[in-house]
């Protein structure tokens, strides 16, 4: 089936909630709710780090076509801009930006990555730091919603309810199905983490984990 020919085109802005830096690209897409938040080498680095929920993208201007969409980015892209030191941007306007299918080669390029990464203890712990440091500060600042969860206070699930439970969780909480398959405890000796079996403890760890046991 081809792929439907883009029909809309326009400048936009992301801009990291977290630290107030910004990102203005150009889009042609025939969905105007595809997700995209931009391409920029700067920008992916800001969404890796803080996350895309810290992120906020707006239009500023739509084009008649493409051609049109080149010159305006032209026209926003300037070397004033350029040289904010808030400005997540690395060239100027107008150089026609990446095309849809130079954006699919990055973002698998980007996903690839990550898949490579997500066993890298330090790189996990200093990205899940910097996640829940976006969050915390989005929260104090009014920029999220805190979920209120059901208060269980006083009650409690019936029998037949907790056999429910148990079965289904019986049923996936089996072989791969278990978030701890194929893991392995890992200790330097001041705390423990968990690994993947097929990988080997980085220098300073080894296998194992302290039980640390409270005197009340």
């Amino acid at each position: 089936m081809p792929r439907k020919k883009s029909n809309i085109h326009y400048i936009y802005k992301t801009k990291c909630l977290v630290t107030n830096r910004y990102y203005i690209g150009m889009h042609s897409t025939s969905n105007l709710n595809d997700g995209y938040l931009g391409s920029g080498k700067r920008l992916r680095y800001s969404i890796r780090k803080y996350g895309i929920e810290n992120h906020n993208k707006e239009i500023l201007k739509f084009f008649e076509n493409r051609e049109l969409l080149i010159k305006g980015e032209e026209a926003f892209i300037t070397d004033d801009l350029i040289n904010d030191s808030n400005c997540m941007n690395l060239r100027k306007g107008g150089t026609g930006g990446f095309t849809v299918e130079q954006q699919k080669l990055n973002q698998k390029k980007s996903n690839e990555k990550q898949r490579l990464l997500k066993n890298d203890i330090i790189w996990v712990t200093k990205r899940n730091n910097n996640i829940s440091f976006g969050l915390k500060k989005a929260y104090l600042e009014g920029r999220r919603e805190r979920v209120v969860k059901y208060d269980w206070n006083g009650k409690k699930h019936s029998q037949e309810t907790k056999r429910k439970i148990g079965n289904k969780n019986k049923i996936n909480s089996k072989g791969i199905n278990n978030s701890q398959y194929g893991t392995q405890w890992i200790t330097n000796g001041v705390e423990n983490r968990k690994i993947l079996k097929t990988l080997s403890p980085p220098i300073g760890w080894k296998l194992g984990r302290i039980i640390k046991i409270s005197y009340n």
